[in-house]
């Protein structure tokens, strides 16, 4: 925020969420802290490329009064997102009870004896925020996805539940194959041929016993 004698300005950077093609605005706040009738205007180096509205005004005595800069539909965006536009905010105290129809360029002239308060603003141009990057299920930072592959080369979240599945599955199978009779391990064999079917067609790999 500027603190000058006439007028508080708020802020000194006029921040544009760039975008293509479209129309940005932002606001400046003019804050009056003094008794005595304050007038402005406000210039910019490119003035085909914004719109200021208003461009010139009155603030009154302990009030304030907002700006609206309009930044018109851009087709390319500048180099590295930078921009050398600025804008200079002049104010200056005027007679009481004037408007802003009275305003001329003569009340902001120096030359002439006017105590002219002069403010810069830089424009800074934001880049749009990108979106989030999809986490696939059972996936770690930092490492890709487990589970099955589609055709397209990315993993499918139903193929990869239904691999999970059969992995739990084959864990508990593998386990009460431990101390199983012979006719246990004849169910337990037919079960991994059974599991390896279901996954050769999620094209994944399973190494059975050999007996399988």
């Amino acid at each position: 925020m500027s603190r000058g004698d006439l007028l508080s300005i708020h802020p000194l950077e006029l921040k544009f969420p760039f975008a293509l093609r479209k129309q940005i605005s932002c606001s400046l706040q003019l804050s009056n802290k003094t008794d005595n009738y304050v007038a402005f205007k406000v210039k910019t180096t490119n003035p085909k490329k914004y719109c200021v509205r208003p461009n010139a005004g009155v603030v009154l005595p302990r009030s304030t009064s907002d700006v609206i800069v309009t930044m018109q539909a851009q087709k390319e965006a500048p180099p590295d997102m930078n921009c050398r536009d600025k804008f200079l905010l002049q104010s200056v105290k005027v007679n009481d009870g004037i408007t802003a129809k009275d305003i001329t360029s003569e009340l902001f002239n120096k030359e002439a004896g006017h105590v002219v308060e002069e403010c810069k603003l830089k424009v800074v141009y934001l880049s749009p925020p990108q979106p989030p990057s999809p986490v696939h299920e059972g996936s770690e930072e930092g490492s890709s996805p487990r589970g099955s592959v589609s055709d397209n080369g990315h993993v499918n979240a139903a193929e990869f539940s239904t691999v999970r599945s059969c992995c739990i599955y084959l864990s508990f199978l593998l386990l009460s194959a431990v101390h199983s009779t012979d006719a246990m391990v004849c169910i337990f064999v037919a079960k991994c041929r059974l599991l390896k079917h279901l996954t050769n067609s999620l094209k994944l790999k399973i190494y059975l016993p050999r007996n399988c």
